[in-house]
């Protein structure tokens, strides 16, 4: 046995304690903080790390590549065990290759585990070889490839030479944006009924806690920012995105199925909603909208070859800042929530988790707000970009 107080301890804590006096925290006194630094640091300290004297040959704990597996889509839902032989819901994979095949991801998981040498880097890669109706594929990092004489080929450590085929399959990000969406039509279609059999009465129930909400989309961001008249029609969408984002960023915040996903942490699902309001506000524009675009009022004639392209620009870069702005949000704080409880694993003892565990808790409860400030500001600058498009000329 021996004791170790790694330097990375200390300098942590102090970080800590930094942050915490920067903020000027007022419900959370100097004493406290520094009396918790020293509790965590005698915990941490005292704990014992049983060690051998020979060399372990036990593999290097990958920070990077455990928050990957669980941050990017995959084509199972792991639910409990080892990454290799654990419990998981095996999805069904749907292929376009020549013709439709589709067969049970067990195939690829439970497949051969190849090792390959990457021809530019030579170092081994592994990947997994797919048995049964799998026969003929290979699969990395969660990428389908057709085999090239029985294998994968690697280059500075990408596949290079293989076929890549059409993958339509339900992965867990799809199977996750299936119960989200049956969450919303069960809400939605439970608060249509109550209203439909009781009239307009006071809500009572799951319609007493969505009703302000609905009001709040309504009142405070449709017509606020489309104007009075104008606002009623776009009211539906900006109430499908917001319960969307929301009720899909707070499944990914519960750590068991059918939570767990990282579907609004997706590139390919914000691109999809910032889409949408892209399309929504073209084609709800007005003269007076490609007005300010092609000759904006005020602006000499001679700027005009240099306002235009400007304009033309943003008209990409406002839906761009809404992709990227819930994309970056959403990953961030899922990647800050593992890289909190890796802590222990990377030292191998329990006893980190005094200071991990509370730590990513409390990011969760973050997250929690997060969920829903989110949603709130794709809804409202989704609103803002319509109103500036169906907006009439002063005159």
């Amino acid at each position: 046995m021996k004791l170790k107080i790694p330097l990375a301890t200390i300098e942590s804590l102090t970080t800590f304690a930094r942050i915490f006096r920067s903020r000027q925290m007022k419900f959370v006194s100097m004493s406290m903080i520094k009396l918790l630094a020293v509790t965590l640091l005698v915990v941490l300290s005292t704990s014992v790390s049983f060690a051998s004297g020979t060399p372990s040959t036990e593999k290097e704990f990958n920070v990077g590549e455990m928050i990957m597996h669980h941050i990017k889509d995959a084509h199972e839902w792991h639910l409990w065990g080892p990454e290799h032989g654990g419990t998981s819901i095996y999805l069904p994979v749907i292929l376009m290759d020549e013709r439709m095949k589709v067969f049970s991801s067990k195939n690829l998981y439970h497949g051969e585990l190849a090792t390959a040498i990457d021809h530019k880097t030579h170092q081994a890669v592994s990947y997994y070889k797919g048995i049964g109706s799998a026969a003929g594929y290979g699969m990395f990092h969660e990428k389908i490839y057709k085999l090239n004489k029985g294998e994968l080929n690697f280059q500075d450590g990408h596949v290079h030479g293989n076929s890549k085929v059409f993958d339509f399959s339900i992965t867990k990000n799809v199977l996750s944006l299936f119960f989200g969406a049956a969450i919303i039509l069960t809400i939605m279609l439970s608060i249509s009924r109550f209203y439909k059999s009781n009239g307009a009465v006071s809500p009572k129930g799951l319609a007493k806690f969505i009703e302000p909400l609905v009001i709040v989309i309504r009142d405070d961001i449709a017509k606020e920012n489309i104007g009075h008249g104008k606002h009623h029609k776009y009211v539906p969408y900006l109430l499908t995105i917001f319960f969307f984002i929301w009720i899909n960023n707070l499944l990914g915040l519960v750590p068991v199925f059918p939570g767990g996903a990282n579907l609004t942490g997706n590139i390919t699902i914000t691109f999809f909603l910032a889409l949408c309001t892209l399309l929504v506000t073209l084609f709800s524009s007005n003269k007076n909208y490609w007005k300010h675009i092609f000759a904006t009022p005020g602006v000499p004639i001679a700027l005009m070859p240099i306002m235009i392209p400007i304009e033309i620009v943003g008209i990409f870069t406002k839906p761009f800042a809404l992709m990227i702005r819930l994309f970056a949000n959403i990953t961030a704080g899922h990647i800050i929530i593992l890289a909190l409880i890796s802590i222990i694993f990377i030292n191998k003892n329990v006893a980190w988790g005094a200071l991990s565990v509370p730590m990513a808790l409390f990011i969760s409860c973050l997250e929690m707000l997060v969920a829903v400030l989110q949603a709130y500001l794709f809804a409202l600058l989704s609103a803002l970009f319509i109103g500036a498009a169906v907006e009439e000329g002063h005159h």
